[in-house]
């Protein structure tokens, strides 16, 4: 059984590979890593989208604006490029 929350990140993935070629052609890609509580969507910039002076402009224009049309519930889109590190107690 499907959920609601399955079909957007399916949506989102959708918008991710729609914009790929594109990325890839410049040597970069992104991958989702993912969807906040408040659907805040958040990638990880690969390749040389990581040091792209234009990756800003990328994931507005392109993506959130992607992203939007199929899931207007998505509030924003952000770059998450730092790994978290697990603390251990």
């Amino acid at each position: 059984m499907t959920t609601e929350r399955d079909e957007l990140i399916r949506n989102v993935e959708a918008a991710i590979v729609k914009l790929r070629p594109y990325l890839e052609a410049d040597g970069g890609d992104m991958e989702l890593v993912e969807i906040t509580e408040e659907n805040v969507v958040r990638v990880r910039l690969l390749g040389a989208c990581k040091t792209c002076s234009m990756s800003i402009m990328t994931m507005k224009a392109g993506l959130e604006e992607s992203i939007k049309k199929i899931a207007p519930e998505i509030t924003r889109v952000e770059a998450v490029n730092e790994k978290v590190a697990e603390v251990n107690p």
